[in-house]
């Protein structure tokens, strides 16, 4: 590939879920990135995953970033000249690439049983060695390979990393050196004919001519895989920008655990598109101080003036929520009265929205102002019950929190249809032995805050997975905040 004078770059989300804030996050990196140069900007649905493969992800994924007002030159939905945009469609494509490697021997065929591969790994943490592939099918002969095959024994190709090290220059960081004592001998192509991440990645990435690769710094210690495959391949390297993680307030990596991460929840709760956008801009820098010192707030447009991606600050920056609220808080007083209104209905008074608690309602009241008290939770932000409202009566606070936290752990695996649910949480209630009522009314309580509501699961279907969830994580975390107080 030769020099282009204008940048394409692109963002490679996999439909496993909800869309994530660290695809906005990198997404608008790239956008930024693209537009700046008179460039494109790429979007490409990683879907090789099929175990964890959600069929509705990818219209999320759409909805969430129009919605940010990122917007794409090439993708699944918009075409261009050099798809398929989807891997799944473009596995074909990977298996010729695959054979190129493993006919100029930088590839091998790996026979080892998933069984062997696990005692393999064992033995080396048992020997407090990092585990990775001990290299057993290497030195198979060809006449060894081709018995395996006739037996019809499955395979994966993995890549044979060779002795040394790998030298790439991060653009944020310079030089980087990595040993390959610290490489695998990474599978390219599983025994199901999907390719691994490593290979499709790297091989749609030449395809499409992408002259930048921006990405998250959890990237860099695969770098050299990628870097060892393009060399195999004889290409040319593109560019490589590695953005600091976004972070939790105990500088951990940003996760569901301690923040809501997916986009769908800010969008449902409340938050306008101005404010999410401009909270990203202003995650690891790079805008000028002259506008930050002055003000916090600015937009997509000045954010395309005035962004610059190599003053990006190495230091992982804050997922701070409450400074998210805060500049909410500051694009909601701004707005007109009209627009103020509009933006209401168009998230927690929305006609659909309002049309589906109604239908739960109509057959449990007498006047229309009982709405309000019976539906109160579909609208309040903080629902926080009182233990008198949520332990059940033969079970300690001990066992009803670590119960709890089963329930969460189970919605968050579990498709948001009411019968699933019902299946998922009647389940672990019988594992657990929890009874139906014990188990149900627990979890009316943390949603509803009471013991008394319209119909349980189709009321958490309504109100959606990602606040559901969330509304879970933040009764647990105030129960361990409590808890913490009363140990001082």
């Amino acid at each position: 590939m030769s020099p282009q004078s204008t940048p394409r770059v692109r963002i490679a989300p996999s439909p496993t879920g909800d869309p994530h804030v660290g695809t906005a996050y990198i997404g608008l990196i790239n956008f930024l990135y693209a537009r700046q140069g008179g460039g494109q900007f790429v979007l490409r649905i990683e879907d090789t995953d099929r175990t964890r493969f959600v069929p509705t992800s990818e219209q999320m994924i759409f909805d969430a970033l129009h919605w940010l007002g990122l917007t794409w030159d090439e993708g699944p939905d918009v075409g261009g000249p050099y798809g398929p945009y989807r891997q799944s469609e473009r596995t074909e494509i990977y298996r010729e690439h695959a054979e190129i490697l493993l006919n100029n021997g930088t590839a091998y065929r790996c026979f080892c049983t998933p069984e062997e591969l696990e005692a393999s790994r064992k033995a080396q943490m048992a020997a407090k060695q990092a585990p990775k592939y001990a290299g057993t099918c290497r030195s198979l002969t060809p006449e060894q390979i081709a018995t395996n095959i006739a037996e019809g024994k499955s395979f994966t190709i993995r890549m044979l990393v060779p002795e040394g090290s790998t030298t790439f220059r991060d653009e944020l960081r310079g030089d980087i050196v990595i040993d390959h004592a610290n490489v695998d001998d990474q599978v390219l192509m599983k025994s199901d004919g999907f390719p691994t991440y490593h290979l499709a990645n790297v091989v749609d990435d030449h395809l499409m001519k992408i002259t930048d690769v921006i990405r998250a710094e959890e990237w860099i210690s695969s770098t050299p895989k990628h870097v060892l495959l393009y060399l195999n391949f004889g290409w040319e390297l593109p560019k490589f920008w590695h953005m600091p993680l976004l972070r939790n307030q105990d500088k951990s990596k940003i996760s569901k655990r301690k923040n809501p991460v997916s986009l769908v929840y800010y969008r449902q709760a409340g938050f306008v598109p101005e404010a999410v956008i401009n909270f990203l801009g202003l995650m690891g820098g790079g805008m000028p101080q002259e506008i930050t010192s002055v003000s916090e707030k600015f937009s997509l447009p000045q954010m395309l003036e005035k962004f610059d991606i190599k003053t990006i600050s190495l230091g992982g920056p804050v997922f701070d929520l409450t400074k998210l609220k805060w500049l909410n808080g500051e694009y909601l007083r701004a707005m007109s009265v009209d627009d103020f209104y509009a933006a209401l209905r168009e998230t927690i008074l929305s006609d659909n929205y309002l049309k589906q608690i109604a239908e739960l309602m109509q057959t449990r009241i007498e006047t229309l102002g009982q709405f309000g008290d019976l539906t109160n939770f579909f609208f309040a932000d903080n629902i926080l019950p009182a233990q008198e409202v949520f332990l059940p009566k033969k079970k300690t606070l001990e066992e009803t929190l670590a119960f709890a936290a089963e329930q969460l752990a189970v919605l968050e695996a579990t498709d948001w249809e009411k019968e699933k649910l019902e299946s998922a949480l009647k389940a672990l209630g019988e594992a657990q032995s929890w009874s139906v009522k014990e188990n149900f009314m627990l979890l009316r309580a943390i949603v509803t805050g009471s013991t008394m509501s319209p119909p349980l699961l189709e009321s958490m279907v309504v109100f959606g997975k990602s606040r559901t969830l969330d509304r879970l994580r933040r009764f647990l975390d105030a129960q361990k905040k409590l808890a913490s107080q009363q140990k001082k």
